[in-house]
């Protein structure tokens, strides 16, 4: 299966090198370009693409808000943040509007190939440890926490472990696997059930929780994690 991927950076020679490195690969498609945020609705529109690589800073519209829009349209395509920091709040703020993962400019190029592979496939590219370095960075000094930083926390602790509460026994222990970032034939092999049946209760976990994705979950079972 050919990968249809958009790119959209403001800077042209960043578009212009990813371009070139990744349509060398012979699954990957680049099926359009963009320079900010705003263009991207009319290019997701236009070219149907399966993975749109967004750069987290542009100066119209940022890539934030422009991956926030786009997953509130129903079959949206994965979105794969790209960034020049390891820790950043609005890295954080797109993984919980639904991106799939993300990955630095500074990346060597195949690895580059292997993200927007492994995001097409459904496959989140993040790990647990950054996953918690990302939580720390926000929550930590000058992280961007403010006067009610823990007061925030905690009413997402609560809402987090709420929202958890709702799933069935199962689907709970589907869920923490996810948070510890376990492959679904892991999950299938530690808690005695076939992969099917695992995609099935993940299948079943996002449509009770309203979330896009296993990096949601991931972040959702890392809220309610009093110690996270």
């Amino acid at each position: 299966m050919t990968i249809r991927l958009i790119i959209v950076d403001d800077d042209p020679l960043v578009r212009a090198g990813l371009t070139f490195m990744l349509g060398g690969a012979e699954d990957i498609e680049i099926v359009g370009e963009g320079a900010d945020g705003t263009e991207v609705a009319a290019l997701v529109e236009r070219t149907a693409p399966d993975v749109v690589l967004m750069d987290i800073r542009m100066p119209v519209m940022d890539g934030l808000t422009a991956t926030e829009a786009l997953r509130r349209i129903p079959g949206a395509p994965e979105v794969l943040v790209l960034t020049t920091f390891h820790a950043d709040e609005q890295v954080l703020r797109a993984l919980r509007a639904g991106a799939a993962g993300f990955v630095l400019k500074d990346t060597p190029p195949t690895e580059i190939i292997t993200a927007v592979r492994r995001v097409a496939a459904g496959d989140p590219v993040l790990s647990p440890a950054v996953t918690r370095q990302l939580m720390t960075h926000v929550a930590g000094p000058g992280g961007g926490a403010g006067p009610g930083a823990e007061h925030s926390a905690k009413g997402r602790r609560a809402s987090a472990a709420e929202r958890l509460a709702a799933l069935g026994e199962r689907e709970r222990e589907v869920a923490l696997a996810i948070g510890q970032g376990r492959s679904n034939a892991e999950i299938a092999a530690g808690l005695y059930m076939s992969v099917p049946t695992v995609k099935a209760h993940v299948s079943r976990i996002l449509a009770k929780l309203d979330l896009n994705n296993r990096v949601q979950i991931a972040l959702l079972v890392h809220d309610a994690d009093p110690d996270g």
